[in-house]
């Protein structure tokens, strides 16, 4: 949902505040209202998350993942500004803690996160499989995964020479991730956010 406001800048969207506790994207200046999303979809998010934090911890590997807690700002062609909120976030341990005293927010000239997870709404499949595929492509954010609860499938998109390469997965195949080569999950697993 848009939200009919005067288009907003970046500055004024970091500091835009309406009492609600709703949470918005910035797309080309407009408020849009993030849907709840479904028990689901916050289900499938939690449980990404806690794989991508055991493997981790694991891998001893110097990174964080987070769940809807960080904007990115996007590349997105227009004079007005856009900003994402990805349902899970990977990025190095050492950026999150330089938020400790600023904004969750990542601008274009930070170093852009490893890895992404949009889980599908049924009022965000064109928006996770077309806009954002293209902007975090730009964003030269190296993998993005696709969480279908609706289609049943999981795609991840590998960023190749500026463009992502998407190879789906569904039932009980493996998901096959550059970025965490040793995790051991099915689409399945995924799907029911259960192992």
């Amino acid at each position: 949902m848009t939200i009919a406001v005067q288009k907003l800048t970046l500055k004024e969207y970091l500091a835009y505040e309406d009492g609600t506790g709703h949470r918005y994207e910035l797309v080309d200046g407009e408020l849009v209202q993030m849907p709840l999303g479904t028990g689901k979809h916050s289900d499938i998010s939690d449980f990404l998350t806690d794989e991508f934090r055991d493997e981790i911890n694991r891998t001893e590997l110097a990174w964080i993942a987070k769940a809807m807690k960080i904007g990115l700002q996007s590349p997105r062609g227009s004079r007005w500004e856009t900003s994402r909120i990805p349902d899970v976030v990977v990025l190095p341990l050492e950026q999150w803690e330089s938020m400790a005293d600023r904004e969750g927010f990542i601008p274009l000239n930070e170093p852009q996160p490893i890895l992404v997870v949009e889980v599908v709404s049924p009022s965000t499949v064109a928006i996770d499989y077309r806009a954002k595929h293209s902007e975090y492509a730009v964003l030269d954010i190296p993998e993005y995964w696709i969480a279908d609860p609706i289609e049943r499938k999981v795609t991840v998109c590998t960023l190749k020479d500026g463009a992502y390469s998407d190879q789906v997965f569904t039932g009980t195949q493996v998901i096959t991730s550059k970025t965490f080569p040793g995790l051991n999950l099915t689409t399945e697993q995924v799907l029911r956010a259960k192992r």
